[in-house]
């Protein structure tokens, strides 16, 4: 059955489906479906999960023999299988036609792929999968359903703004979907819940001053040791909140952490980057950092960033601007463990 992707939240309410195939190439609403329907299978018993990837060391038996084989504990399960090229060859359509043709018992089949062409709507395999499971078709937002969208991830933090604003905030994240999530809990942060204005959005999103905290960012992956006191000076002089600078840190150090685990577990690097939106520069920066920095690192960084946000609630004593000072000296420093 063919869903749009905002169906998908009514669907998984009656029923999980024994296969789900989701292609495109916008990556927010790919992870966010992806999230969603194995949290569902979570909930509905499927504990077990094994992820595979084209792009590794793979054979489509591998999914045949995972599906055949029998849990110790009896666990459902689910079979995450990653296709980002969307290229399933031969091989790979005769096995999932048989797949559908005979559904394993207490199985879940995730397929995640590049964006599919008409060509591959019309297969045999293609068919065979939407007879028997889920199919969707995720494609960039734009116009009123990019506008529907981010008023949706507005009101999930419980903030709201005019047709304005929306205006703005959509012109300033080009239908980066990912930058809109990024951008609205900025917004969060720096302003709570409440009904934003124009200006605010402006203020927040379009901060053009020559030491944002982007440009903090990039120092810190570049261990640019010398750079941080002064673009730390800098920010502080152009009156940049502490908890909008906190929030740059500590997503982004959530970022490499997450990096570093995708590639520790077998997934390239190409389509971890890809996965994160990071191109050019800024995919050179991250690969340094992510060599450079330990996940002991990493969790320092959180922890003390943790305790900064407690001095900038009031909660704990000190000043919130050394602590962050230490925070970012942390994330420039090189590997030690």
């Amino acid at each position: 059955m063919r869903l749009k992707p905002e169906q998908l939240a009514t669907a998984l309410k009656k029923n999980v489906a024994p296969v789900y195939l989701l292609s495109g190439d916008e990556p927010q609403q790919m992870g966010e479906l992806s999230d969603a329907i194995r949290q569902a299978a979570k909930q509905n018993g499927f504990s077990q999960r094994e992820i595979f990837s084209t792009e590794s060391s793979f054979s489509w038996s591998d999914i045949s023999n995972a599906a055949a084989s029998l849990s110790i504990f009896g666990d459902k399960k689910v079979l995450d299988l990653r296709v980002p090229s969307a290229n399933f060859g031969t091989e790979g359509a005769k096995m999932l036609t048989t797949y559908c043709e005979s559904l394993p018992a207490d199985t879940i089949l995730l397929i995640t792929c590049g964006k599919l062409n008409s060509t591959n709507l019309k297969t045999r395999w293609f068919d065979a999968i939407d007879k028997v499971g889920i199919t969707i078709q995720v494609r960039p937002l734009e116009g009123e359903e990019l506008l529907q969208w981010l008023t949706y991830r507005l009101q999930q933090r419980g903030m709201r703004t005019d047709n304005d604003g929306l205006q703005l905030l959509s012109t300033r994240i080009e239908g980066n979907l990912l930058a809109a999530s990024q951008e609205i809990e900025k917004l969060y942060v720096l302003y709570g819940a409440c009904a934003l204005t124009s200006a605010q959005i402006f203020d927040a999103v379009a901060d053009n001053s020559r030491y944002d905290v982007f440009k903090l960012i990039d120092t810190l992956l570049a261990a640019n040791v010398n750079r941080v006191f002064k673009v730390l000076a800098g920010l502080q002089a152009e009156g940049i909140a502490a908890p909008v600078v906190l929030w740059a840190l500590m997503r982004e150090a959530r970022t490499v952490s997450k990096i570093k685990l995708a590639l520790s577990n077998g997934q390239s690097k190409d389509t971890v980057f890809r996965q994160h939106q990071l191109w050019d520069k800024r995919a050179s920066l991250m690969d340094k950092a992510i060599r450079r920095l330990s996940h002991n690192q990493l969790f320092d960084i959180l922890s003390l960033s943790a305790k900064a946000d407690r001095q900038a609630k009031g909660q704990e004593f000190g000043d919130v601007w050394e602590t962050i000072l230490a925070v970012c000296l942390l994330f420039a420093a090189s590997k030690t463990s």
